[in-house]
This record gives C-alpha cells, sequence and structure tokens, in this order.
C-alpha cells in the first residue's frame, strides 16, 4: 500500500517514486499472472547444455485450478443485493444489470486471487448515468494517507512511453491528465468529478493484499520440476545402454544385432561372455512420494479443497458433517473475502448514490441500508431447500425465507410477483359482456 502525509502535496519527485515502486511490484503480478497462465519458470530455464539430454518441462497447471475453483466456490452463483424500500431496490438492480455486474464482479473476484488486489473504476457516460469497469493493478495503483484510517488521497493509471510516463492523476474533485518527465511533473487536460472521492476503488483478497497463488508458489514450482525430472528419466530408460563384456563385436555384428536383434555369440569363452542391459538407478517411489506429499501441501496451504481428490465423496466419506470439515477452510477464506468485498461494496454505491442523475437527492443516504446477500456455489437440493423454508414459516419473514432459495436471484422482485398474483380481482377492470 503507498501512503503519504495527507497534509503534503503530491509533487513530481514524489509521484515519480511511487510508479518506480509500483513498476517493482509490477514485476511481481506479471510472475503471479504467469503462474495462472501456464507459464512458471521452469519454462524459462536455460536448456541443458548436454543435447543428447532429455529435457522435458511439463507445468502442472495448480494456479488456474486453484483461482477457478474458489471463485467458483466463492462468486460462482452471483452476489445478490436488495433494499427494503422498493424505489431504492429498483434503482440498485438497473444499475446492477445496465452494467452487467454480475460478469463485472466475476472477474474482478478471479483479480484479486491473481494479484492480491484489483480496482473498479468508476465513470460518466453519455447520458449522465455512471458506469464501472474493472481493471487489474498492472498500470493502476492507490495512494492512501498515513492515518490510523487510511483514505484515498490520490488514484493514478499510467503507462510507460519513451522514456517518459505519461496517464491520469484523480483527487477527490478533479481528474488530470499529466505527462511525467523524470522529476517533472505536467499537468495538461482536466475535468471535474462528481463522487467526492477518487474514481477508483481498490478491493482486495485480504488485508496483507496477497495473492491465493503466492503462499503455495513454491511448492507449486518443486511439483513442476519433480514431474519434469520425472518425465526424463521415463526417456531415459527407453535409450537404454546394452552392455557386452567378454567379448568384442565388429561394426557388421552390431548393424546386426539392431536390425535382426538376435545376440549368437561363440568362442573358447563363451560361458564367460555377460550380455545386459545397464540400469539407470530407479528413484520412482521417491518422487512420488515427493508428488503426492507437494499436492497435499497445495492444496492444504492455500485452504481450496481438492475436489478431484477421490477421497472427497468416496463411501463413508460423504455425510454432511464430513463435507462440511473438508470445506471448512475455504469458506472460512471465502467468508473473509466476502466481508473485503463488501466494503468495497460500500464504497461503490456511497458514490453511485452521491449523483444526483443516478439517485434522486432525497435517497442519497439510503446505500447505508443495502442488503448483501452471498452464496457459496454448492450442489442444490432445492427439496431440501423447499423444505427448510416451509419448516421456517411463520418464523422468520417471507422475504428471509426466499432469500434461502438458490433458484430465487431477487427476493423483492418476487415478492412483488405474489403480491400481484394475490391481489383481489375487484382492483381490475373487467369487460362485462351481455
Amino acid at each position: 500500500m503507498f501512503r503519504m502525509n495527507k497534509d503534503i502535496e503530491l509533487t513530481g519527485e514524489l509521484l515519480a517514486g511511487f510508479i518506480r515502486n509500483h513498476e517493482v511490484q509490477k514485476v511481481r503480478y506479471i510472475e503471479l499472472h504467469n503462474q495462472y497462465l501456464s507459464k512458471p519458470p521452469i519454462l524459462d530455464k536455460p536448456a541443458k547444455e548436454e543435447a543428447w539430454k532429455p529435457d522435458n518441462r511439463l507445468v502442472g497447471n495448480f494456479g488456474r485450478y486453484l483461482v477457478d475453483t474458489f471463485n467458483g466456490f466463492f462468486n460462482g452463483i452471483p452476489m445478490r443485493l436488495s433494499h427494503d424500500d422498493k424505489r431504492v431496490n429498483d434503482i440498485l438492480q438497473d444499475f446492477w444489470r445496465a452494467n452487467n455486474m454480475d460478469d463485472t464482479m466475476n472477474e474482478l473476484a478471479k483479480s484479486t486471487s491473481i494479484y492480491g488486489r484489483s480496482y473498479l473504476f468508476l465513470f460518466q457516460n453519455e447520458a449522465s448515468k455512471t458506469e464501472v469497469a474493472y481493471n487489474d493493478p498492472l498500470d493502476m495503483f492507490v495512494i492512501y494517507s498515513d492515518e490510523i484510517r487510511p483514505r484515498s488521497l490520490y488514484g493514478v493509471r499510467y503507462t510507460a512511453d519513451d522514456g517518459k510516463y505519461r496517464g491520469q492523476l484523480f483527487t477527490a474533485a478533479m481528474a488530470y491528465d499529466f505527462i511525467l518527465d523524470g522529476d517533472k511533473l505536467a499537468l495538461t487536460e482536466s475535468y471535474d468529478l462528481f463522487y467526492n472521492r477518487i474514481p477508483m476503488i481498490e478491493f482486495i483478497e485480504n488485508e496483507e493484499r496477497q495473492s491465493l497463488i503466492e503462499p503455495v508458489e513454491s511448492l507449486i514450482n518443486g511439483f513442476n520440476n519433480v514431474l519434469s525430472e520425472k518425465n526424463n528419466d521415463v526417456s531415459y530408460f527407453s535409450d537404454a545402454y546394452l552392455a557386452i563384456l567378454g567379448a568384442l563385436l565388429d561394426d557388421d555384428s552390431i548393424r546386426n544385432l539392431k536390425d535382426n536383434r538376435i545376440i549368437n555369440l561363440a568362442g573358447q569363452n563363451a560361458e564367460k561372455v555377460t550380455v545386459e542391459f545397464l540400469e539407470k538407478p530407479d528413484a520412482d517411489q521417491t518422487q512420488e512420494n515427493f508428488l503426492d506429499r507437494t499436492e497435499r501441501l497445495i492444496y492444504q496451504l492455500s485452504q481450496v479443497a481438492n475436489i478431484d481428490d477421490t477421497t472427497f465423496g468416496s463411501a463413508g466419506n460423504n455425510s454432511g458433517v464430513a463435507l462440511e470439515f473438508k470445506l471448512q477452510p475455504m469458506k472460512n477464506l471465502a467468508s473473509n473475502k466476502e466481508r473485503k468485498f463488501q466494503r468495497g461494496l460500500q464504497t461503490l454505491f456511497s458514490m453511485v448514490f452521491s449523483v444526483m442523475t443516478n439517485v434522486p437527492t432525497n435517497l442519497a443516504d439510503e446505500y447505508k441500508g443495502i442488503h448483501y446477500n452471498w452464496s457459496r456455489n454448492l450442489p442444490a437440493n432445492n427439496a431440501d431447500e423447499a423444505s427448510v423454508v416451509r419448516d421456517l414459516d411463520g418464523i422468520i419473514s417471507h422475504k428471509t425465507q426466499l432469500d434461502m432459495l438458490s433458484a430465487i436471484s431477487d427476493s423483492q422482485r418476487e415478492l412483488d410477483r405474489i403480491k400481484e398474483e394475490n391481489a383481489p380481482l375487484s382492483q381490475y377492470d373487467f369487460e362485462r359482456s351481455e
């Protein structure tokens, strides 16, 4: 996290320092992204000097598996939000659909798992409505105050251009285009902002801003190295050498041996002739033990369940309690990420509601009453869900009951439909035929 004293002006020298530090972080971001893209360090190792030696490079793409499995569990069922006030709820749902937020949230969740952080960027469209777009941290960062509760002071988005940096600098009130040449900062065009904050919201995986891949990255690299060497060993065995001791074969005999694959040696000392293949020491069991233990550690330390594990749902181990224990670490991980994302969404809607072209001024504070409902993406048993909801009838509200059904995406809209269906017939006008 970049921090500075809120009472100090952001000079060209300070901005240049922040950008240089971000470029150091960017190298790390690219390494993590490469793990997700099946481009781990083993593929960049120099080739072996001896051309005859097998040099296989196998990749077990744990990075993608961990990120996609966890985020499928965390956000595979899109997050549902609602408000008790129908007017506000309609505004929320329109904003969510207009910005295709289900997909945006999915990509944002994936990006934070890869890099440890990612951003939502707000802007006004031609109709003066607020739109959002997600952005990875490769070219964007936020500068916070050094207070005990940090506040976002500046947002920066930049590109390197012929020894200079060009980009945009955001404050709570203004956005500037800038050119940074060395330590000399030149602000060119500018325009007003309307959100009372910088138009960039940082979403984080955890408070440490650590990638989901990072804690197990060394284990993944070790797994790839051993798996590749194991493949090399297979290639070595396919090139086994035949040793003939006690007899000297001429070139014609060697060619005949290769072509006909028949060994026929005669002579006075034929009983002392030894013909056998040279065997390379076998480390297969050691390698298998290493791969098995490494794979278990990857899932254990990342806290992501290995859904493909044959013991995950095996007979005798598939009770509800057993599965709950297996999924508990991933549930804890998802609950922590949920709290961080909810904090980011609250910031988002405080900004959206502050713009009168989005929300009437008298409803500007209603973002505080938004309900955020997250559902873990587990196999749904609709019959069991319906049974539980029926048992709770009269104990909890109808809205809460509907929120418990995975098939219902907008409980408030469903309540409105039920109300319409149950409306008395007298409120409708019917033509009477005579």
